[in-house]
This record gives structure tokens, sequence and C-alpha cells, in this order.
């Protein structure tokens, strides 16, 4: 890729933005243009053989997939690592980097952010993501002084993360609490699939406030972890 591109592309934080051959959503008040499917860091962790792992990430991005989806603990860091091998040699400025972290206090979640950086290889994240917020204290702990969200803001504010949001799988009330601090959240992942109606609703109990919010959401067990296959 042309120096002059990527330089330009590490100062301001945009993706070199090719034809897709998929379609593309606006992610919320970010602007971001991403492909409607992402790809999993988890599952590319899955493939015991590294060249392979790094050929799906690079022919995922040459279809149109420009979503990146990763966090700091899936595999031991592996996902992250061949993630970022394959995003060598130009594949950086192709897409949207996004991990997720564990980190409740603004210690732990600079650790994991520079942890993430190396092992994906980039000076910067585009979405950088609060994991599982399935505990009744989690909001409370991210947002007390030398909370995680901290570490958020100073993250931001040194370039290496360009928009802030967190995930979830468990309860839509733990979600509610998290919105209540008012925090210009710029995403939230939830499940969304056949399946979450009858339970614990996400879709009914939460996308409504994102999208009035513009907030932008992003589905996850978009197949019920395989429930609904498994079953039949």
């Amino acid at each position: 890729m042309d120096s002059t591109i990527t330089a330009r592309r590490r100062r301001t934080g945009r993706r070199t933005e090719l034809p897709s051959p998929l379609p593309t959503r606006v992610l919320g008040r970010t602007g971001e243009k991403v492909s409607i499917l992402a790809l999993g860091g988890h599952h590319v962790g899955q493939v015991e053989d590294d060249g392979e792992a790094i050929q799906l990430v690079r022919t995922a991005i040459d279809m149109g997939i420009t979503f990146m989806d990763n966090a700091w603990e899936y595999h031991h860091g592996r996902s992250e690592m061949l993630m970022g091998a394959a995003l060598q040699d130009g594949y950086r400025e192709r897409v949207f980097v996004m991990t997720k972290h564990h980190g409740r206090t603004k210690r732990t979640a600079l650790r994991h952010l520079e942890e993430s950086l190396r092992r994906l290889g980039t000076d910067w994240i585009d979405l950088w993501q609060f994991h599982e917020i399935i505990y009744e204290d989690d909001p409370d702990m991210i947002f007390a002084p030398g909370g995680g969200i901290e570490a958020a803001e100073l993250a931001k504010k040194h370039g290496k993360v360009r928009y802030i949001g967190f995930t979830g799988h468990k309860d839509p009330a733990v979600f509610r609490k998290m919105l209540a601090y008012d925090y210009p959240w710029d995403t939230v992942q939830m499940p969304v699939n056949v399946l979450d109606a009858h339970f614990r609703s996400f879709q009914r109990e939460i996308l409504p406030i994102l999208l009035e919010r513009n907030i932008g959401p992003i589905a996850m067990k978009s197949w019920a972890a395989d429930t609904c296959w498994s079953q039949a």
C-alpha cells in the first residue's frame, strides 16, 4: 500500500475504503461504515495451523469483511496474535479493528490495552469494548474512581483507541445500569437472535434505548450459540 496513504491512516485512524461486495452499515454515532458481517477472532483462534488462520483472515478481508472482532483473552492471546499477523502488508488499513478487555480498574484496563496493541501489531484500536458486563457490580467498578472508564478516556486522549463500547449476554438489567451512567457510548454488543425475545430480551429492553441515543448496536450469538441447529 502507498506509504502516503498508510501515514495518513496512522494520523487520522481512517480506513482506506475500497469497494465491497458486502453491504455495509453506519455504526451508530461513529459514522464508520462497516460490513454487516464481522470476522470473529475467537473462531480464528480455533484454527490450529497459524498459516491457515492468517489466510482465513486475509481471504475474509479480500471478500469484503471489514469488521474484525477479537478479545484480549481469546485463546490466551493467540487470536489477537494471529489477527495481527494477518493484518500486516497493508491489510490493517482496510479494516475496522475491534477488541475487548476485562479491565474493570484503570490499571488492569491499560495493561490489557498495551498487550492487545502489541499482539495486533497496530498503533491504535478502532473500537475498544469492556467485555462481558454480566455482574451487577461491573458498572459501579468501571465508573468508580480509578475505574476502567478512566483508562478508556486516557486511551482516546492518546490516540490509542478511537471508540468505546461494552458487551454482555446475561441480563438486560445490568446493561440498563451501565447505560444509566449516561456515558457517551459508541457501541453496545449483545445477543440478537430468534430466541432472545423469550427471556431477558436485549432486543426488547436495550435495542430501543440504543437507537434513541444513536449508540451502534452490534449483534452477537446470532445463531443462538448454535442452539437451534444442535436441537434440530
